[in-house]
């Protein structure tokens, strides 16, 4: 009962996602292009959400589904890490046109070119598995 409420939410986000237009391969090529705020809009206001609400689950002590204590760990500071990382991955972003998030959204869409791109994000993220004790972190 549980996955399925998860499958609900995840249509539903895709849903809000796709008409929003923030899968939109011209919405991102204008963000990159500093022609348009919508991206930027969508973005920030997913920032600020995402700040108020993992501040709130940290001084609330919520508990998950299964009953237990959520606990948010501190991320370990490191420029290496944060420059090199947020290089590849927007250089991904721009050159495949969709982030993580919208490539499911764009297949499930419909837009078949885009598997291409989920093979490659799939791919590199078992190459970063299977590399990661020997990178910087």
């Amino acid at each position: 009962m549980k996955n399925v409420v998860y499958i609900i939410l995840g249509i539903f986000l895709g849903i809000v996602l796709y008409k929003s237009e923030a899968a939109s391969w011209f919405r991102i090529y204008e963000m990159f292009q500093f022609d348009s705020f919508h991206m930027y809009g969508i973005i920030g206001s997913a920032l600020a959400v995402g700040i108020v609400l993992v501040q709130w689950i940290k001084k609330s002590k919520l508990k998950s589904f299964s009953g237990e204590t959520i606990t948010i760990l501190d991320k370990e500071k490191s420029i290496a890490r944060y420059i090199l990382g947020g290089a590849l991955f927007g250089l991904g972003w721009a050159l495949a046109g969709a982030c993580p998030g919208p490539i499911y959204i764009l297949v499930g869409a419909g837009y078949w070119p885009i598997v291409i791109v989920l093979v490659g994000a799939l791919l590199g993220a078992f190459a970063y598995g299977v590399l990661r004790s020997k990178l910087p972190h």
